[in-house]
């Protein structure tokens, strides 16, 4: 593959955790441990932090990373990573969430596995095994797929249906939020209408397979929990003081 750019969208007002990138987990801010992490993946030729917010700015630069400030208007942060692809040469864009930074960078490597196989793929992302308990909550979005490994549907209620539940349940996938994506086909993404199934359910990737977009979904190597509530910030400085104790 040519070259791989990771880029990772922040916005400083989060409504349940507003300056979420600039959390402090364990000494440095949530956004440094997300960057470090991308850097460290295999095939990542370089990062970039793509931002409409100064204090975020100064941050990553504050640690010697890569920023680019973007529009303010953005409605997701895939419009967000599409404005700095549009300025970039590059074969595949790594959409890195910015809220993840326990994410293993051999689960980027994971997602970008496809593409050296398959010329004619848009786009991957990747799942985890769905915990029982999030069955229900809407918050987890689910996911299944095709038997050559391609998403067939996204939904935040629990898919497939456990009528037979032991079959059920060997399938239940939980979507996590990583994409990879040629940069042709995120352009092109991003200036499609939205879908109804994805204004529905309220899931852009639902986008992409209405518009006929294949997506490969790849296996995490292993669960990354995101932050979204302060809960959330606790449990990751106990597991990353856990991690600096080894």
């Amino acid at each position: 593959m040519s070259s791989v750019v990771a880029v990772i969208p922040a916005r400083y007002g989060a409504s349940r955790l507003p300056g979420k990138p600039l959390i402090d987990l364990g000494g440095q801010p949530m956004i440094q441990r997300v960057y470090a992490r991308a850097r460290q993946a295999p095939g990542i030729a370089r990062v970039i932090v793509a931002t409409d917010d100064r204090r975020i700015a100064a941050a990553v630069e504050g640690f010697g990373g890569e920023v680019w400030m973007t529009r303010a208007d953005h409605a997701s942060g895939t419009d967000r990573v599409a404005e700095v692809a549009a300025k970039l040469d590059a074969s595949l864009i790594v959409n890195v969430q910015g809220d993840e930074p326990l994410i293993a960078p051999d689960t980027i490597a994971a997602a970008l596995a496809p593409f050296e196989t398959d010329e004619t793929l848009p786009m991957a992302t990747t799942c985890e095994p769905l915990d029982p308990a999030d069955a229900a909550n809407p918050s987890v979005v689910k996911v299944v797929c095709d038997a050559h490994g391609c998403a067939l549907y996204f939904s935040r209620a629990l898919i497939p249906y456990p009528r037979q539940p032991a079959a059920a349940r060997a399938l239940w996938r939980k979507h996590t939020g990583l994409y990879v994506y040629r940069r042709e086909s995120l352009l092109r993404l991003t200036a499609l209408p939205p879908a109804s199934l994805e204004v529905a359910e309220g899931l852009e990737q639902l986008r992409a397979l209405a518009w006929g977009l294949r997506i490969r979904v790849v296996e995490a190597a292993r669960g990354a929990p995101g932050v979204d509530t302060p809960d959330d910030v606790e449990r990751v400085r106990r597991q990353l003081a856990m991690m600096e104790e080894r």
